[in-house]
């Protein structure tokens, strides 16, 4: 049986890298004078705030695709794949906020290593279930 700690690392080292793109919204808010809870003024804040609302609408794909790939095929796989998701958000967090025309890479990165967790995982369920009826 597998542990899954190397899953659940990368789960929290996610959610740890969640909690830096909030952190960086309020940064970008104290920077550019706009207070909460006015969203627009300012391109860096703006971008910084879609950002963080972004990795948001993600994490509910990539979590459970996450946790089941790891329990449909393999612990350390899965958590590869999870850290190459993380990494993408980072890279897709300061390309979009230095300039929207440069988080492509990023996006790309994180939406390929969610897509393997979610259709790998969903292709081995499909498959045990085919076996044991």
């Amino acid at each position: 049986m597998q542990s899954h700690a190397l899953v659940a690392i990368v789960t929290l080292v996610a959610l740890l890298a969640y909690m830096w793109m909030v952190v960086r919204v309020g940064g970008a808010r104290r920077k550019s004078g706009i207070a909460a809870p006015t969203m627009t003024g300012d391109p860096i804040l703006e971008r910084t705030i879609r950002v963080q609302a972004n990795t948001l609408e993600w994490l509910p794909i990539f979590l459970p695709a996450l946790w089941l790939f790891a329990v449909y095929w393999n612990d350390l796989i899965a958590a590869a794949l999870g850290a190459v998701w993380v990494v993408g958000r980072i890279i897709y967090a300061f390309g979009y906020v230095a300039d929207p025309k440069k988080r492509a890479a990023g996006f790309l990165i994180q939406a390929l290593a969610a897509m393997i967790l979610l259709f790998g995982a969903l292709g081995r369920a499909i498959y045990v279930l085919t076996l044991t009826g």
